[in-house]
């Protein structure tokens, strides 16, 4: 026999078994189209204009790990059902004089076509797919975002090594099964099912101490900056501790709903709680990979869409001013900002801007480790050490409060006024090493204009009111006795709220910016910078533009990938199922039962996943919250709705799609 035959005969092959080849092509093709996609974002260029763009890097690139784990799980899995199915087949090619050699080099070349027609249609399907996302969100947002059309030569010759590599194990797998069974075991492979699992208490044990562990991380972390650290362990363990108990806990459930008489010993639910009981091992990896696919939806999906809804809150949060002047004081109480203040105001009168308030205030901004009795300063040795307690404190007088406020609060010496961006410092007292003052109120919102700037910080921080210059200027030295040459100075802000349009506020913008950069000052100060709010708008809605292209495009391919993944459980069962319903329906079980029975099934595992991604999501607010602070976005209850809304439509998505291959599985296995 000549290469050529068995090249026609595996062509064949795949035509005759369209019905079960068809649904692993495309899957193949959803999955190589899915990595290509995703590793296309982690090298996109656009992203280093974004905020945070490193950071969102090293998420992409963790998601390219996470998409290549479960694109050896998913396609394996789909693999084993479809070579399942073969067996009979392959059975009778060897009674019938083909040696084990010449099956596996049958297999060999149907696994080369797969994999040519995966690859040449999965990256047709990617790229297509990129730039249709690309443009909706253009459409949508009304506006350009930073990530463009973007091909990436890196991320195709990426593509092609990891699933030539997934194709050639998975060829080397069917050879092992074909060089390992009998040519009568290949007869009945088809019909030969599993054994009844046992229920694996270890499995169990360690699924749930995974999961608890992974719930604690998300739960307990305070600080933002940690918060994006333990979010990844966080995530590697709920898989794991996903997988372990859908495994031993499905096995559980069934065994009990099976021991209770009066439940089981009905027609519509003996059938389907007996056979998927039988095959309950590898039904729990798809339904675990349904369940992360779910969470990973709904988390990507409403925080970005919190991001987005929520930008204009996060832009007033952030510049309270409309142009805001900063600069460092050099030398305590000498540096006079007068010719500074002239080049904005200069600026502002060109171009027409009527100004209709400003304010002028002083503020002392450093580091402090947070302890259970208060705060000490931040040393260099500390930073890894207690990087979940790092906290910035931002000092101001009680004059400069009361002036920017236009209220009239007073203060004793020993007292002062704290307001808290994030963590709240629920105490009576406020320590710093060996400075100690009563905290007379934890005011609930300060939007002074350096409260714009911490806004931006990923710590939590800390303003802190107290009463005089003097004992500002006490702080100010301690903290540069304890710094050293790594202290921070005084700040002098300048903030000015206009009448204009927003094309002279650009303008004048920079027009600021030239003439800071112009003026010239002695050796030994700073000319200081200028932020405007229209020009930051427009960079954050960039920002939060591109992350909402990210997480709507990842979003919907997670979704398309859940489909795919619960259509192909589906069928799969249904050839498992479709024997024993036909000999039940030739004893006498009418239609009627057939598919009271078949939703019975469908309907004991097939919610499993989806109430566990809501759980998964509960546990998660605390740490998506956190790491949503760092992109400054502190309305939390904007997260809970759209949190609400994005797993309310999805839930309806889950029911359409139970519906539908609900009749495909009744199409499978009625008479």
């Amino acid at each position: 026999m000549t290469n050529f035959f068995y090249a026609r005969l595996a062509a064949s092959n795949i035509k005759k078994n369209g019905q079960i080849y068809f649904p692993y092509i495309i899957t193949c093709i959803i999955t190589i189209a899915f990595y290509y996609i995703m590793k296309s974002l982690s090298l996109n260029d656009g992203l280093d204009s974004l905020y945070g763009g490193g950071t969102i890097r090293q998420t992409l690139g963790l998601g390219c790990n996470v998409v290549m784990i479960f694109a050896v799980i998913f396609l394996f899995y789909t693999n084993s059902f479809l070579m399942k199915r073969r067996e009979k087949e392959f059975g009778l090619f060897h009674i019938l004089g083909m040696e084990k050699k010449h099956l596996m080099r049958v297999t060999g070349m149907e696994t080369f076509y797969i994999a040519i027609l995966g690859l040449g249609f999965g990256f047709l399907f990617g790229i297509v797919l990129d730039k249709v996302m690309f443009l909706l969100i253009l459409r949508v947002l009304g506006r350009e975002v930073s990530l463009g059309f973007y091909i990436s030569r890196e991320a195709i010759i990426s593509t092609i090594i990891l699933f030539l590599a997934i194709f050639f194990l998975i060829f080397l797998n069917t050879a092992r099964r074909l060089g390992f069974s009998k040519p009568i075991e290949l007869l009945r492979g088809g019909n030969v099912g599993e054994k009844e699992p046992k229920a694996n208490w270890i499995f169990a044990i360690l699924g749930a101490l995974s999961l608890g562990t992974g719930y604690y991380l998300a739960v307990t972390v305070q600080n933002p900056v940690a918060a994006i650290a333990i979010f990844f362990v966080a995530v590697i363990l709920v898989i794991i501790g996903t997988y372990l108990l859908f495994t031993a806990g499905s096995i559980v459930l069934l065994k009990l709903l099976r021991a209770n008489k009066r439940y089981y010993y009905k027609t519509r639910h003996f059938i389907g709680i007996s056979g998927m009981l039988y095959r309950m091992k590898q039904n729990a990896v798809g339904l675990s990979n349904i369940c992360i696919l779910s969470t990973m939806v709904l988390v990507m999906i409403s925080s970005t869409t919190a991001l987005m809804i929520g930008s204009d809150d996060l832009v007033s949060s952030r510049y309270p001013y409309d142009f805001i002047f900063y600069s460092k004081e050099k030398v305590y109480g000498q540096t006079d900002f007068s010719d500074r203040e002239a080049v904005i105001t200069q600026a502002l009168e060109n171009n027409g801007l009527t100004e209709k308030e400003s304010i002028r205030l002083r503020t002392l901004e450093f580091s402090a480790l947070k302890k259970k009795n208060g705060f000490t300063i931040l040393k260099d040795a500390d930073i890894e050490a207690f990087i979940n307690d790092f906290e910035v404190l931002d000092f101001i007088t009680l004059d400069d409060y009361n002036r920017t406020t236009g209220e009239n609060r007073t203060l004793n010496d020993d007292e002062v006024l704290v307001c808290s961006n994030r963590v709240k410092m629920k105490s009576d007292l406020f320590v710093l090493d060996d400075f100690q003052f009563k905290i007379v109120e934890e005011l609930k919102s300060f939007e002074y204009v350096g409260g714009g700037a911490l806004a931006s910080n990923i710590a939590s921080s800390h303003i802190v009111v107290v009463k005089s210059e003097e004992i500002l200027n006490e702080l100010y030295e301690y903290q540069k006795e304890q710094f050293k040459e790594m202290a921070q100075e005084i700040d002098y802000i300048y903030g000015i709220n206009v009448d204009g349009e927003e094309e002279a506020a650009l303008n004048a913008y920079m027009e600021m910016r030239n003439g800071l950069n112009n003026l010239e000052v002695p050796e030994n100060e700073v000319t200081g910078r200028v932020e405007s709010k229209v020009e930051g708008a427009q960079g954050f809605y960039d920002i939060y533009g591109g992350l909402f292209f990210i997480g709507i495009f990842l979003g919907l391919l997670f979704t398309v990938a859940m489909i795919l993944l619960i259509y192909y459980k589906q069928i799969t069962e249904g050839y498992y199922d479709r024997e024993r319903y036909v000999i039940m329906q030739n004893v006498g079980m009418s239609q009627k039962d057939v598919k009271a029975s078949i939703h019975s099934q469908i309907l004991t595992v097939f919610f499993l996943p989806l109430i566990t991604a809501g759980i998964h999501l509960i546990f998660a607010y605390p740490v998506v919250e956190k790491i949503l602070a760092v992109l400054n976005l502190s309305n939390t209850r904007l997260y809970v709705y759209c949190t609400i809304g994005c797993f309310a439509v999805f839930s309806l998505l889950y029911v359409a799609v139970y519906g539908w291959t609900a009749k495909l599985y009744y199409g499978i296995v009625k008479k």
